[in-house]
């Protein structure tokens, strides 16, 4: 078998490089970078991209920018709030983009022993190097299995009743066009985690990581294709997510809990 992602000796992988920045997009991240160091100044540590930017396969004007900063210290409110303006003013001045995602945590939570198989982990392995000391170089190196699994993804049923609440609050049809969006890109890469340590090997893709998972689910591979579709061209219709909510997300929580058990609680889940 070929183990995608993962180094001779079965380790991950880093994936994404700056190296691998489409033309279209090298301006967004020169100013990502400009903008992050000026908005947290001394308290930012490192900041780091991820997802379809540093990978080489974003598009423009339908990909989003993925970006984790990592502070000295706990972020409090004003940091979240800088959070959100920087995103929206990235968003505004760059149509390249279809939104700004950031995920903002302090270094010794990254660090954590609690956070090694989860946070550590996607930091480590799935995210690029964009300023500051890279926090990887404390972290061990890591394998495709059960553990990571669960720990990465093992939470989904208790995540189900906050979306089925942001759904019941949605009215919009952009509301529900970023809902089906991320239901779908959480719900595919769970199901990929969770075939992950039999398929030996680590994959991004959307659209390979339904197959794989169809490979040893087939009776519920059709509807991960679909959610692979989805998370790439995003739909408004609200059956969408209620088709998650009320079907495979039930399924697949129920499923990953038989087989990897349920993610170690956090004290401070967000």
């Amino acid at each position: 078998m070929e183990h995608r992602g993962l180094d001779a000796y079965g380790y991950f992988e880093r994936e994404g490089s700056l190296g691998r920045v489409r033309p279209e997009f090298a301006g967004l991240v020169a100013a990502t970078r400009a903008r992050v160091a000026e908005a947290y100044g001394r308290r930012l540590h490192s900041a780091y991209l991820y997802g379809s930017v540093p990978r080489g396969t974003a598009r423009p004007g339908r990909s989003d920018l993925d970006l984790l900063i990592a502070l000295h210290r706990e972020p409090g409110d004003e940091d979240r709030d800088t959070a959100e303006v920087l995103a929206r003013g990235l968003d505004q001045d760059f149509p390249q983009i279809d939104g700004v995602g950031v995920l903002l945590y302090g270094k010794e939570r990254l660090l954590s022993e609690q956070e090694r198989y989860d946070l550590g982990w996607f930091l480590a392995c799935l995210c690029t190097p964009l300023l500051g000391d890279d926090l990887a170089e404390h972290l061990p190196r890591y394998r495709p299995d059960s553990l990571l699994a669960r720990e990465a993804n093992g939470d989904l049923a208790a995540l189900l009743p906050r979306w089925r609440a942001r759904f019941e609050a949605a009215s919009e049809p952009a509301e529900f066009r970023r809902m089906n969006r991320f239901f779908s890109r959480h719900l595919v890469r769970t199901a990929f985690t969770l075939v992950m340590p039999r398929w030996g090997g680590w994959t991004s893709d959307l659209a390979e990581s339904a197959e794989v998972f169809g490979g040893y689910y087939p009776e519920r591979a059709a509807q991960l294709r679909r959610a692979a579709a989805v998370a790439l061209d995003p739909v408004d219709d609200p059956a969408v997510a209620r088709s998650y909510l009320d079907d495979l997300g039930p399924w697949l929580a129920d499923e990953y809990t038989a087989r990897h058990g349920t993610k170690t609680p956090r004290a401070d889940p967000a």
